[in-house]
């Protein structure tokens, strides 16, 4: 059979056929029949396509321990969310993006403590339960948290002026099915522009923003784990996410209090925020 525009799906179709994998022989056949579909819709220039090898190779080479360009792209693109969707849990606390810098492993902390290593800002206490589908609290679970300061930057964007771990931490649920600990309100900020996926959004005049978050991942036996945000109220952007995380459910107040005494509990100095909300896990299926 000659290749030609008309044989040629079937022909890269067929040559995965003996695949052993039926879940990865049904990937690539789904994959060349929509690759094959966009390049006759778009039908692009040879230098075209070059061009896109280029773009694609530059985010592989742009990647390092500390920075994932792929994850960005998914991200703006808004497939990273859009996989996050179809997979969400009926029951639980809705899911978000991972983001691109979860990168490293979060130190571990006992409740209460704090993440923030400067101590520069205004400071903030969150605190919640983790909870199951029928309200029954999860102890001993795994809460994972991670944040940009109050600048916008995360520790791994900075490394000679944020000392390694600097808005992360690590902690487990008391036998109330409850976490706390303090930091800093983080604030809005731009994802990386300085690689290809930003030059994207610079030629599609396409902001950067991000509103201001805390990142949460939180496990427990029997429970599918939640990859998820909250965001701060009254924050920047929360209508135009560069990566299309907001969701309405996932937008807390995060209040200042002037309660010199409710701060002195807390271990912090008033005036101070606090964010207060649960964190629900879904049921593995049986």
């Amino acid at each position: 059979m000659d290749f030609n525009e008309h044989t040629a799906t079937e022909a890269v179709q067929n040559s995965f056929r003996e695949t052993p994998d039926p879940r990865l022989r049904e990937l690539l056949d789904a994959l060349t029949r929509h690759v094959h579909a966009f390049v006759r819709e778009t039908r692009p220039s040879v230098r075209e396509w070059e061009q896109a090898i280029e773009f694609l190779t530059a985010v592989g080479q742009t990647c390092t321990d500390t920075r994932q360009e792929f994850v960005l792209l998914s991200d703006v693109l808004g497939v990273s969310m859009l996989v996050e969707t179809l997979n969400e849990q009926e029951g639980g606390t809705e899911s978000t993006v991972l983001g691109p810098f979860h990168m490293v492993e979060s130190p571990q902390h006992a409740l209460g403590d704090s993440i923030d290593l400067v101590g520069e800002a205004e400071p903030c206490v969150v605190s919640g339960r983790v909870l199951n589908a029928d309200g029954a609290p999860l102890p001993h679970a795994q809460v994972d948290v991670w944040q940009c300061d109050e600048k916008g930057f995360y520790d791994v964007q900075q490394p000679g002026s944020q000392p390694p771990g600097n808005g992360r931490g690590l902690f487990r649920t008391d036998a109330e099915g409850r976490f706390r600990f303090r930091t800093v309100l983080p604030s809005h900020y731009p994802i990386p522009t300085d690689g290809p996926v930003g030059r994207l959004l610079n030629a599609t005049r396409r902001h950067p923003y991000r509103p201001a978050h805390i990142h949460f991942i939180v496990q427990a036996d029997g429970y599918v784990p939640l990859t998820t945000h909250i965001f701060v109220a009254g924050s920047p952007y929360l209508d135009s996410d560069a990566v299309f995380a907001v969701k309405q459910s996932l937008i807390v107040d995060f209040a200042r209090s002037d309660d010199e005494e409710a701060a002195e509990r807390a271990g912090v100095r008033a005036p101070f925020r606090h964010a207060e909300f649960d964190l629900v896990l879904s049921s593995e299926p049986a």
